[in-house]
């Protein structure tokens, strides 16, 4: 069975095409190319006021969650789960403008007799440990409550999900225009920045359904029917050898679990993201979150370029671990995973100069990673190690 068939027998998708089809028709906000939609404020009578309003979930992340929770106790692990929603929203948003005020509402959706209130509390309190550490660097959460339903026929374990909004004025937009003869600065999403205390995987929120089945063993098929679903092939369920609890050293002498690497919480770049589009941001022109369909994303904000990506950083063990038990090519674990990269940016040398020595100040890891050639056709195009592969519209 090849790779794209593969992932998506097991009732997801790394592009959304159907979801896109769906929403077409939508108003498409004030700007062409913003990385998220924005609209105007109905509440302002100032026409310079705008807003940007965005809505995620921590996806099947919750699954593994649950599956490390029943196994060792730990309620801690679901602090995570908050982080994971909400960066997929204000790291998003934060592409679009030198946000740092936000207002939140989470949604939280349970199987109330296999998910009890502690796990709840739980969510609760990584959400504001969270806001607490974005807090230092100058971007406030203020949380207006939300939605706790109990809603056992439609959710068989957990899906936890924020809403967020944002106020902005139109001058503070950042639009992209990616363009010829721009460098591509990759910011890495794993080990330990200034503001994490603990390793990061790198693994974020988007795969996890194919992680999970492809490294896990079919313990869990066996023992919790509740966290996949019946109506796909036994064959794609839990069929690598790992459990949750298998432990795995690292570099420095540093030691983990498989749970532990797979529910690593998603790493914000807001602390980059913030000071970098609130200074001069001349040669900047493009910001990329690699989440739905990771290294090939920018396509859907290029046009007339060929992203060249020949200097890539070898991808962190989480990605090798889930290569080898899956058996899938690069060109589908770089569409489905970051692989260690999880942000993009695109401009002048010299403006990313500037932004690499911000990003070393947070301890997060950078390097060039390609350029940008003209081309008829928009595509980019993946060199790594002895294999070259293409992306295109």
């Amino acid at each position: 069975m090849e790779d794209s068939s593969k992932y998506e027998s097991r009732g997801v998708s790394s592009d959304k095409k159907e979801v896109h089809q769906a929403i077409r028709k939508l108003d498409q906000g004030l700007f062409a190319n913003t990385f998220c939609k924005i609209l105007a404020d109905p509440f302002s009578v100032d026409p310079e006021t705008i807003m940007m309003l965005h809505a995620d979930t921590a996806g099947t992340k919750t699954i593994l969650a649950y599956l490390y929770w029943k196994e060792t106790g730990d309620l801690n692990i679901w602090k995570g789960i908050a982080q994971d929603a909400l960066v997929m929203n204000l790291d998003d948003m934060a592409c679009s403008a030198p946000v740092n005020q936000f207002v939140i509402s989470n949604t939280i959706l349970r199987n109330k007799k296999l998910i009890p209130g502690q796990v709840l509390e739980a969510i609760i309190d990584g959400t504001m440990e969270f806001a607490n550490t974005l807090k230092a660097y100058g971007i406030v959460l203020h949380h207006a409550g939300g939605e706790t339903a109990d809603v056992g026929d439609v959710v068989r374990t957990l899906d936890v999900g924020f809403t967020a909004y944002s106020s902005l004025k139109k001058s503070s937009v950042f639009e992209i225009n990616i363009q010829p003869g721009d460098l591509v600065l990759g910011i890495g999403s794993s080990g330990q920045s200034v503001y994490e205390t603990d390793y990061n995987s790198g693994i974020a929120c988007n795969g996890l359904t194919s992680a999970r089945h492809d490294l896990l063993s079919n313990y869990y098929r066996q023992h919790f029917p509740e966290t996949f679903d019946t109506g796909i092939d036994p064959a794609l369920v839990y069929s690598g050898t790992a459990r949750m609890t298998d432990p795995v050293k690292l570099e420095n002498n540093l030691h983990t679990t498989i749970g532990q690497m797979l529910l690593s919480p998603t790493r914000t770049f807001l602390p980059l993201l913030y000071p970098m589009l609130k200074g001069d941001t001349q040669g900047l022109h493009g910001i990329i979150h690699c989440t739905g369909g990771a290294h090939s994303k920018v396509l859907k904000f290029a046009k007339g370029v060929r992203i060249v990506k020949n200097n890539l950083p070898t991808p962190p063990l989480i990605f090798d671990l889930i290569g080898k038990s899956s058996g899938a090519s690069l060109s589908e674990m770089y569409n489905v995973y970051n692989m260690g990269t999880r942000l993009e940016i695109y401009g002048t040398e010299t403006c990313l100069s500037g932004i690499q020595i911000l990003a070393n100040s947070l301890g997060l890891p950078n390097r060039i990673i390609g350029r940008v050639d003209s081309s008829p056709d928009t595509e980019v195009v993946m060199e790594y190690e002895d294999q070259t592969w293409t992306y295109s519209k």
